[in-house]
């Protein structure tokens, strides 16, 4: 019985998601590398028209990636060091919190302070386990962090190398198309990453401007820690205003001060979906809400915490594709976002246009 070609398409989806996930320590570097040499290609094509030799110029845009690296964990290094001084109070508030808990459940639970501390510490690893566990850590993100480095200046020297590859195991009818492919899929990448970093800057300023003129205590950090939460869609910024809120009423915040904190991220939510994403971010790229969750969820699942950053500009990337080919083209009407009407379209153009 011959099988319909969606059936087919979604057992080869399912295959690809499991070879995925057993084969993550391989994949999942690779595949980080890969999109980070397409965000340095502009680059790299440009210093090479300089007839600068092509390794070279491999060399310095990994260079630049690492400055770009090192720049961002310094910066958070330094306010995250201003914040320990605040780590004393904040733990003094939850030991009273936990007092009060453990009280409730004592009166109206009768579970005695024994018996709850008995269930909190049953099956915690001992100090030793956390110091293992860390190094183990601490030794895969260093390993994973070298492989990434070295995919980037390989992808990006043997680049052209690669691209005749598939040309050669494509047949010449459809050469053309594979080409406007490889380059829409880049390009898309490129377009991803690059908006999201001046998503991100915007963010930072907006953020830093609002707390600041609160006068949210440690205002800068939190501000950088809602801008880069938004590489995570949707729950990022949550998360970040969630702890911005914490942090500030462990300090005795009061109620203005909080309502304020949420009307600075109800405003730069505003700003971002209405502004910024349509003109910084393009529209080619947008995922629809359904799908960016679903894709979330499944980075997450296959790949963890990784997963999580890459789902985003791989399934972008998977749509483009998908806008190339007839049998797959539902995929990406599917995935993409929906279209607005004809006078939402006026007003971001008419934004387009004043900035």
């Amino acid at each position: 019985m011959k099988l319909p070609l969606f059936i087919k398409q979604g057992l080869a989806f399912l295959f690809v998601l499991f070879l995925s996930y057993f084969t993550k320590g391989f994949l999942m570097p690779l595949a980080i590398g890969g999109i980070l040499a397409t965000l340095f290609l502009p680059l790299c094509k440009w210093l090479e028209r300089k007839n600068i030799y092509k390794g070279l110029a491999a060399l310095i845009c990994l260079l630049v990636l690492v400055i770009l690296i090192v720049s961002a964990i310094g910066i958070l290094s330094w306010e995250i060091a201003e914040l320990t001084t605040d780590f004393a109070l904040i733990k003094q508030k939850a030991i009273k919190s936990t007092a009060k808990v453990q009280d409730y459940i004592l009166n109206h639970f009768g579970i005695s302070l024994e018996k709850q501390a008995q269930i909190v510490l049953y099956d915690q690893p001992s100090i030793g386990g956390i110091m293992q566990l860390v190094g183990g850590s601490f030794t895969y993100i260093l390993t994973n962090f070298v492989l990434v480095l070295a995919y980037v200046f390989l992808l990006l020297y043997y680049r052209i190398h690669l691209r005749q590859f598939v040309f050669k195991l494509t047949i010449k009818l459809n050469q053309e198309k594979m080409m406007t492919v490889i380059y829409g899929a880049a390009h898309v990448s490129q377009q991803y990453l690059i908006g999201l970093a001046k998503m991100i800057v915007f963010l930072w300023m907006m953020y830093g401007i609002g707390f600041g003129m609160l006068g949210v205590k440690n205002a800068i950090f939190f501000a950088i820690l809602c801008g880069l939460l938004e590489i995570i869609p949707f729950i990022g910024n949550i998360t970040g205003t969630a702890l911005t809120l914490f942090v500030s009423a462990a300090h005795g915040a009061s109620l203005t001060l909080l309502g304020g904190i949420v009307v600075t991220y109800a405003i730069v939510q505003f700003i971002q979906g209405w502004i910024l994403e349509p003109v910084i971010v393009g529209r080619q790229v947008k995922i629809n809400p359904l799908f960016t969750i679903i894709a979330l969820v499944l980075g997450e699942l296959v790949w963890g915490i990784p997963g999580v950053f890459l789902a985003i500009p791989m399934l972008a990337m998977f749509k483009t594709t998908c806008d190339h080919f007839e049998t797959l083209k539902p995929y990406g009407f599917l995935i993409g976002e929906v279209q607005n009407n004809q006078t939402e379209l006026s007003i971001i153009e008419k934004v387009k246009k004043l900035l």
